[in-house]
């Protein structure tokens, strides 16, 4: 087993909320990005992460990152913990009532024209694009409940297709908000026990749940474990095909696995869906004594092809480099496509690297990153009036070992072995974190 120091490196925590002016660049930045790069993840409140390993490090308090550009400059930068009871236990001790219960430190998201802070199935919060929190979503009634980090939003109607898994019956529900955030589908989903579901697809006609092996073990707490999850090799994995809108789910069973993030998933055609996903054969298992967790392997590329008609699922290993935190140009969420971006995993303690993989020919193209030095995901941005898929630029954060610093790097997203048109050098560093997004100004 492996242990990696929380307090060290790349995933350091940052212990104070700082703003800075314009930043120093080298290269030149886009004259067309026009916004806010905002980067969420787990950062304690007192500065320092207690524990160690994976499941120590998730459940921290959530800080956002933003870091604005415009006019072809990097014009600010700026950290914020979101407002909730656990910041005001610290902060604001006589007022913690007021604040929400909740801790969006996963992903963010702007739909309906409320952005939102996301969490691990908790309820999400309304933030500003400087990163203040106003409080729980106003505009998404369907999400008081709580929601995935990961829903997906149909670039062409505008529709957010959501799910909440929980560890109390019922476990599982489907959700649909229309393009002003109005439920339009909210549906419970019949579990047999409560699952470990991260992330979820769509196409233009289907959703698909993730049902997998890794699950719930509340014994885990009288272990010390602060999150009860683990592997489960008496659990069957499988996929849940439900149509959009709602009606019977349909289950395919697969071969053992998790899967954390998807890539995309589209309609091949009418009766055969494909699922492009990183793949695992397996993850958080515990070791012989209970009390600690075996190193994961690589994440892997894996495609999953769906009949519909004959109710089967094939799967398919595309690619055999560990790679993690896919993105693709959003304006092909559920659609056909062929490009997606990924962080490069050299080693299971490392994510360094930035990759494109291209479906034509199955091949990858790399942006390389000096030893010691570690990325986040790339967060693809459109080019100003762009007409094909990779027309764009690549945002993401690098962390730089040699000054414990962290720069904001820019790449072409169609030349990514290219290395960076620009770089955002930051005098403070960028934690290593989960998702982000690109906010932009007319957004």
């Amino acid at each position: 087993m492996t242990t990696i120091d929380l307090n060290a490196g790349a995933v350091a925590p940052v212990a104070r909320e700082v703003e800075l002016g314009e930043l120093r660049v080298t290269g030149t930045v886009p004259d067309d990005l026009e916004g806010v790069l905002v980067r969420n993840g787990p950062n304690p409140l007192s500065g320092r992460f207690e524990g160690e390993g994976m499941l120590a490090w998730w459940p921290e308090a959530a800080m956002l990152h933003g870091i604005a550009f415009s006019g072809g400059q990097a014009t600010s930068y700026r950290n914020r913990w979101l407002r909730t009871q656990r910041w005001a236990q610290a902060y604001a001790p006589d007022n913690t009532a007021a604040w929400p219960d909740t801790n969006p430190n996963v992903n963010v998201l702007r739909h309906a024209g409320e952005t939102l802070a996301l969490a691990e199935g908790g309820m999400p919060l309304a933030i500003t694009s400087t990163l203040d929190t106003v409080g729980l979503a106003r505009r998404h009634r369907g999400a008081a409940q709580g929601m995935t980090a990961h829903p997906k939003v149909d670039p062409q109607t505008g529709e957010l297709m959501m799910f909440h898994a929980g560890w109390r019956p019922p476990f599982l529900r489907y959700g649909v908000a229309d393009k002003a955030g109005e439920p339009t589908v909210d549906m419970e989903i019949p579990l047999a026990e409560a699952s470990m579901m991260h992330d979820m697809a769509i196409t233009e006609t289907h959703s698909i749940l993730l049902d997998l092996n890794v699950g719930y073990d509340f014994s885990m707490l009288q272990r010390g474990h602060r999150m009860p999850l683990r592997w489960h090799d008496e659990r069957s994995a499988r996929l849940g095909v439900i149509p959009r809108h709602g009606g019977e789910i349909r289950w395919f069973e697969i071969a053992p696995c998790f899967i954390q993030h998807v890539v995309n998933a589209y309609d091949e055609d009418d009766t055969t869906i494909v699922l492009d996903a990183i793949w695992y054969p397996s993850f958080l298992r515990l070791t012989s004594d209970g009390r600690a967790f075996e190193d994961n392997p690589l994440g892997t590329l894996r495609r999953y092809r769906i009949d519909l008609a004959a109710g089967t699922v094939r799967e398919y290993r595309a690619a055999d480099e560990g790679i993690e935190l896919p993105r693709i140009n959003e304006r092909c969420t559920g659609r056909s496509y062929r490009y997606f971006y990924a962080v490069e995993q050299p080693s299971t303690v490392e994510m360094r690297g930035i990759v494109r993989f291209d479906w034509d020919g199955g091949s990858f193209e790399r942006c390389a990153l000096p030893p010691g030095d570690q990325n986040s995901e790339p967060v693809f941005v459109p080019r100003r009036g762009a007409t094909s898929e990779d027309d764009g630029w690549l945002l993401c954060c690098v962390y730089r070992q040699a000054t414990a610093t962290s720069d904001v790097v820019v790449l072409d997203a169609g030349n990514v072995a290219a290395g960076p048109i620009a770089t955002v050098h930051l005098p403070t560093r960028i934690p290593a974190g989960f998702h982000g997004a690109w906010l932009p100004n007319n957004g």
